[in-house]
């Protein structure tokens, strides 16, 4: 059986910031067999996601345990993303697997990229808009026809680029259920994502181009890269590892989709230079003044300094500054803060 060590280091990589981020795989494995092993798109989704199929039970097992998981979001999910995922891989194989098909499947994961890197914008934006309500605990009261259009949209996805799962179908879960508590939507979308890509898997084994050799090569490495992620990711700077994760996946995706290299050079230069400054400034704007105050940092220095840095060129640097010191300082100080109703006088 073919066995390469060097893939394997590459799945205890991705495995590491999988558990560490809780991003589905697919965004990350899949395109590093392609652009850095030479493996076939089609062979490169379908051993990934066989392997994501032994590694999603991990993360769903411990959500199960602490009951942080929406049974009634995981039936409506999977009515629509179990057939789709399965469709996903039918309409791969209705085309072959000539070269067509193998550039289908590339441009396809690329286009994928780019909305998985367009949801972790989006849910990073979200986070920064200040606080979530939360709903009381128990079930939530569904709704069933976004919700089932999520699933189909994450299934199709998951089915033909083995990308989606833990990126797309999260944020839309968020924008449809934003009273739902976050621990609540990452237990659902990993329970969820169980039946999804087993029915993607599934389609895969029987109409893909599945490599056991390579799929166990990427399992070596990937199920103790989640372990020794999740072990560490509460002391990992997350809103320093997402921006990151949406700068990789801008320039793969392009890749993917045949950007020639100034082009990629300078949409890359111009993300790090602008965007990520950009979005710290518009975060440090929307923290409330009371968190500033109690974690003693001074608001206008720092949104001084964070606009002069964005002008001069030097915004990446301030901007990692903020996320991975001045930040966790305000979140923290948030948490520590009595709620209103404690503070009000009883009459």
């Amino acid at each position: 059986m073919y066995f390469d060590p060097a893939v394997s280091l590459a799945g205890l990589l991705v495995g590491f910031v999988i558990g560490l981020t809780g991003m589905g795989g697919g965004a990350l494995m899949t395109p590093v067999l392609v652009l850095v092993f030479g493996v076939q798109p089609l062979a490169a989704v379908s051993s990934d996601l066989v392997a994501s199929l032994v590694m999603k039970p991990f993360g769903s097992a411990v959500h199960m345990r602490r009951r942080t998981v929406d049974w009634g979001l995981v039936r409506w999910l999977a009515l629509g993303a179990v057939p789709s995922a399965f469709a996903g891989v039918l309409v791969i194989r209705l085309l072959g697997r000539g070269t067509d098909v193998q550039h289908l499947v590339t441009v396809s994961l690329g286009v994928a990229l780019l909305i998985a890197a367009v949801a972790m914008v989006a849910r990073l934006l979200l986070d920064s808009a200040g606080a979530r309500r939360e709903a009381p605990e128990g079930p939530v009261a569904v709704r069933r026809l976004p919700t089932v259009l999520t699933g189909i949209l994450g299934g199709l996805l998951v089915g033909m680029t083995s990308t989606g799962s833990g990126t797309v179908i999260i944020v839309c879960l968020t924008l449809i259920y934003p009273l739902l508590p976050l621990r609540r939507l990452v237990g659902t979308d990993l329970v969820q994502a169980v039946p999804l890509v087993g029915a993607a898997a599934l389609g895969h084994l029987l109409f893909g181009d599945f490599q056991l050799g390579l799929t166990t090569s990427l399992l070596v490495g990937a199920i103790p890269g989640v372990l020794l992620g999740a072990r560490l990711s509460s002391r990992a700077p997350d809103l320093l590892v997402r921006p990151a994760l949406v700068f990789v996946l801008t320039g793969t995706a392009l890749k993917l989709l045949g950007a020639s290299t100034p082009t990629l050079g300078l949409t890359l230069l111009l993300l790090a230079l602008v965007g990520l400054p950009a979005w710290a400034l518009f975060d440090a704007g929307r923290q409330a003044r009371s968190g500033w105050a109690s974690a003693g940092v001074d608001r206008g220095r720092m949104l001084a300094l964070q606009a002069v840095g964005l002008l001069l060129g030097l915004g990446p640097v301030v901007a990692a500054v903020y996320f991975a010191r001045v930040r966790p300082r305000l979140r923290a100080a948030a948490e520590v803060r009595p709620p209103l109703a404690a503070l009000e006088p009883v009459s």
